[in-house]
């Protein structure tokens, strides 16, 4: 049964709808860098999963099928109809399945630091032992030390603490439940099937979900294309908001886009890009 998930609604009414969905241990707050630029052209839905933020976090296990049926009970209850999907982890989880599931709900699909089959089970298993038994804030370091890299982390003390205090404040048993849902996933056989013109973004050095899982993903999805940002680490929207927001941007924009060949979208084409140019809202901490 789906619960009711926290979400939001940013930008203008009228605009086609983008969805952002978190990653395990993360709140909708992960998404501040892009909100600003994605509300000028879209009408923003942002919600946490089920087990996180402000969401009910029922008994599990979870099964992704069941963050995906919370999705489409939220797009439901909001009136929106088909959708442009961006996830990251969980949440691009989530996407794939969702893009699988209910092809007529995805217009344009994005997944980030993503994976189709992340095993071992058994790691997933004992991850959520050990917090069902010590709580979130016993994972919380090193969690947040895989979101970010080295550099990034030394540079920046504060969002670090920022960060491991929301993974340590994910309700126990959501977060436990989810990787369950991790544990049991298998969506490579789904991957054939999805028809919406997808990105997939990869860190280069996410040591979560390595860009070979974005490549598998890539190499299955008939319409999909990849990125790999460098200098990037799992939560890679927040370490690089400004490839990554006009990747999105890139990506959702028009429909000539799907016709251009990979080379026009590479991450050389890119590496140019500013804040500025992306109108992305630098002053929004980076968790």
């Amino acid at each position: 049964m789906s619960v009711r998930l926290r979400y939001a609604v940013d930008g203008p009414a009228d605009a086609p709808t983008v969805v952002l969905a978190n990653s395990l241990g993360a709140t909708w707050s992960m998404w501040d860098h892009q909100l600003e630029a994605l509300t000028q052209r879209y009408r923003v839905i942002r919600y946490d999963a089920r087990g996180h933020g402000d969401s009910p976090a029922p008994t599990g296990p979870y099964s992704i099928d069941d963050l995906t049926d919370d999705v489409v009970a939220l797009l439901d209850q909001i009136g929106a109809g088909r959708v442009h999907f961006v996830g990251l982890s969980l949440g691009g989880m989530t996407g794939l399945r969702l893009a699988a599931r209910h092809p007529g709900r995805v217009d344009r699909l994005v997944v980030l630091c993503t994976s189709a089959l992340l095993g071992p089970a058994a790691m997933w298993a004992d991850r959520a032992a050990l917090v069902r038994a010590q709580g979130t804030a016993a994972v919380a370091d090193a969690v947040v030390a895989r979101w970010y890299t080295k550099t990034f982390r030394e540079a920046h003390p504060d969002v670090i603490a920022t960060a491991a205090g929301m993974v340590a404040s994910t309700a126990t048993e959501g977060y436990a439940a989810c990787c369950e849902a991790i544990a049991t996933m298998d969506l490579t056989t789904d991957l054939p099937t999805i028809t919406a013109p997808t990105l997939a973004i990869a860190g280069a050095d996410d040591p979560a979900t390595p860009p070979e899982h974005l490549e598998a993903i890539t190499a299955a999805i008939p319409t999909a294309h990849l990125l790999v940002v460098p200098d990037a680490a799992h939560l890679a929207p927040a370490e690089q908001p400004a490839p990554i927001t006009a990747a999105i941007l890139d990506h959702l924009g028009t429909a000539i886009m799907a016709n251009q060949c990979p080379e026009q979208r590479s991450p050389a084409r890119l590496a140019g890009v500013t804040d500025a140019d992306a109108g992305i809202d630098t002053s929004a901490p980076p968790v």
